[in-house]
């Protein structure tokens, strides 16, 4: 049988891409570890979700190829929107892929999730 990660990583060798722009998490970290298993797809490990989205974009603008992206769940994922945004509009082919937590364990906070980037800062 076949994992999830397993059938990920052969999805983008089967669609021939050749840089994957990734800030891995605990939702990604059996994609990352069959990634580091073959040699096709290359790994580029930004500093931040944000600056992924915009290299992956900056590739497929440079390259006309797709840029191909992918981050963990919650705030990883809220900070691919203004990389999405930005190809969005100049109509730049881009792919975000993000991670989901296990079912069992959502809803309980035991992982970020988006809703907390929201916040007001308190002041004294």
């Amino acid at each position: 049988m076949i994992s999830g990660a397993q059938y990920l990583v052969k999805a983008l060798q089967e669609e021939q891409v050749e840089f994957l722009f990734n800030y891995p998490g605990a939702a990604t970290i059996d994609i990352m570890d069959e990634l580091y298993k073959q040699d096709k797809v290359k790994v580029i490990l930004p500093r931040h979700e944000q600056a992924l989205a915009h290299a992956a974009d900056g590739y497929a603008r440079s390259t006309g190829k797709v840029g191909v992206c992918m981050v963990t769940s919650g705030p990883g994922a809220t900070n691919l929107v203004t990389g999405i945004a930005t190809a969005y509009a100049d109509s730049v082919p881009l792919v975000c892929i993000t991670g989901q937590v296990d079912l069992g364990l959502m809803g309980n906070d035991a992982f970020p999730r988006g809703r907390y980037c929201w916040h007001r800062p308190q002041y004294l």
